[in-house]
């Protein structure tokens, strides 16, 4: 109890500092100087990947706009173990080619500029992104290359925090009876992307644990009718759970079996797409809260994420 009691009081001041200074996610470095966050992704992806990975924490494509942002980026980095000797910028002309313009919308030629050694050479006239060397140096590159990249959240002063929710998306809700948070996703992705989105926002996939929490989702799904679903299938949406193997075995994101999580209830007839189609090897659930195989790829599906209140918050056994 005493632990349990510990951990709440520390929530709750983590919650009060988040609002005020210090603390966007556990995950994001404050840098008084470049007066915002920073978090270095060490795995290299493309330009786009990128871009859509730290709008979906929250943040912008980090850019070196000014002396601070710039050497605030090289410091994570050359941070300890997690080294990057380049990364990719905002900075970019794939909209326009030849006008580089950050994610803001700010162009290149208003920033100083040190180009790396026999930059800008545009090879093969192919190269719409810019990275950023260890230096602070600049180079063009291709943007479907891969680089790690420095995603950045500016401050500002009078920041909205979800605080049920531990975190600054205000569309995530508290549902007491499962102790979870939920966000309803109408604007469809493929399975995989929806995953990545609710992973990016400190979440999964919604489990279903129980048929309690299954009417949680029911209810949920029921506050967006077919007509605010743009898509062609209204009436399904991907949740946290799969086919690993591709022979009937169904598991949550989390790798447990569906029958162990708590809920295995599936529609008439269902799973059928593994045997009828290929390819269908996601797991869904229909409006009545029964499950549905849909298809991973390809197709998009509205879907639902859930997080941990906590997810965002630095573990608080580091704190004692």
């Amino acid at each position: 109890m005493c632990g349990n009691y510990y951990y709440l009081a520390f929530y709750l001041v983590y919650i009060s500092i988040a609002s005020t200074n210090g603390i966007f996610r556990y995950d994001y470095t404050y840098s008084k100087e470049a007066g915002g966050w920073l978090k270095l992704h060490q795995a290299p992806v493309t330009f786009t990947e990128a871009f859509l990975r730290c709008d979906l924490e929250g943040a912008v494509l980090a850019s070196p706009l000014n002396a601070n942002l710039q050497a605030a980026m090289i410091a994570r980095m050359t941070a300890g173990a997690s080294c990057a000797s380049r990364v990719f910028t905002g900075f970019h002309a794939t909209i326009s080619k030849g006008d580089f313009t950050s994610i803001e919308g700010i162009p290149l030629a208003k920033i100083p500029v040190q180009w790396a050694m026999d930059e800008p050479d545009n090879f093969q006239n192919q190269e719409y992104c810019i990275i950023m060397l260890h230096n602070g140096t600049l180079a063009v590159t291709r943007c479907n290359e891969t680089y790690p990249y420095v995603c950045y959240k500016k401050k500002t002063n009078n920041p909205v925090m979800n605080k049920n929710c531990g975190t600054v998306d205000t569309a995530y809700t508290f549902e007491q009876s499962t102790g979870s948070c939920y966000k309803f996703h109408h604007l469809g992705k493929t399975w995989w992307r929806a995953q990545m989105t609710c992973l990016a926002e400190g979440g999964y996939l919604a489990i279903l644990n129980s048929n309690q929490e299954a009417t949680v989702l029911i209810n949920l799904f029921a506050k967006y009718p077919a007509n605010t679903i743009n898509l062609n299938n209204k009436d399904v949406v991907s949740v946290g759970f799969l086919d690993w193997d591709q022979n009937g075995t169904w598991y949550t994101v989390h790798g447990q079996s569906i029958e162990a999580a708590g809920y295995a209830r599936w529609a008439d007839n269902q799973p059928s797409g593994s045997n009828l189609f290929g390819g269908a090897y996601c797991g869904a659930m229909a409006r009545t809260g029964l499950f549905d195989d849909i298809w991973c790829e390809s197709i998009p599906f509205a879907f639902i994420c859930e997080k941990a209140p906590e997810s965002l918050v630095p573990n608080y056994e580091e704190h004692e």
